[in-house]
């Protein structure tokens, strides 16, 4: 599976962060995602 960063927004503050492809893959092989 190919990841890529992705900008998200915070339901709780609205601010936006940077979730990156590097997270991504660390839950996926975890079966988390």
């Amino acid at each position: 599976m190919s990841f890529s960063d992705k900008t998200l927004t915070c339901k709780d503050c609205g601010q936006e962060f940077t979730w990156t492809a590097g997270e991504q893959e660390f839950y996926s092989s975890r079966g988390l995602m």
